[in-house]
């Protein structure tokens, strides 16, 4: 992605967080930057594009950042509470990407805008699996639920709190309130 490309993901970010879906048209981005439209649209064709685009980066971002938390000599509940602290660090830098994927409306915007949220969803599930598989094989994690099941669960939890955090207008501690959930979430899957 160039330079400018990320500059306008950036700034439709900050729209969506202030404005909502309906906000962000090619007139209010052009405003923001202050650029031309046409100038907008020489990096993309559409405020479908633009959307598609800052999901997509969310979900290569994600996918770097979440490759880098886990560490193979590590045990799976270090690796799977690391996983979280860097999103959640991510996320409370960039709030905007949570604006993203929670947006009223934006789920009806398009099948590309969806694919990609999904796309950034099976990031999560991708890095989560192996950490969940690796703690059941050593009696870490209990096997009387699937890998799958505890994955719905532990990505539902998270999906919550960032939703809540949203819904709070980013008022709270996104870090103090994660570490929290997380040891929730490791009383409930630890195997007993």
């Amino acid at each position: 992605m160039k330079e400018r490309q990320l500059e306008i993901i950036e700034a439709a970010g900050r729209i969506l967080t202030s404005s909502g879906v309906k906000g962000l048209t090619i007139k209010n981005l052009a405003k923001e930057m202050q650029f031309s439209e046409s100038a907008i649209y020489r990096h993309f064709h559409s405020k479908e594009d633009i959307i598609v685009a800052m999901l997509n980066y969310l979900a290569d971002s994600m996918d770097e950042l979440l490759a880098k938390a886990v560490r193979p000599d590590d045990t799976p509940e270090n690796n799977l509470s690391s996983l979280f602290r860097n999103r959640l660090d991510f996320f409370k830098k960039r709030p905007h990407f949570v604006v993203a994927v929670f947006s009223d409306g934006l789920m009806e915007e398009s099948e590309c805008i969806n694919e990609s949220i999904f796309k950034v969803m099976n990031v999560m599930k991708k890095h989560l699996i192996p950490i969940i598989r690796e703690g059941q094989q050593k009696g870490v994690f209990t096997n009387t639920v699937s890998t799958e099941e505890l994955i719905h669960v532990i990505m539902g939890t998270f999906r919550l709190q960032k939703l809540k955090w949203r819904m709070a207008g980013f008022k709270f501690d996104l870090k103090k309130d994660g570490e929290k959930r997380m040891r929730s979430l490791l009383l409930l899957i630890k195997e007993k």
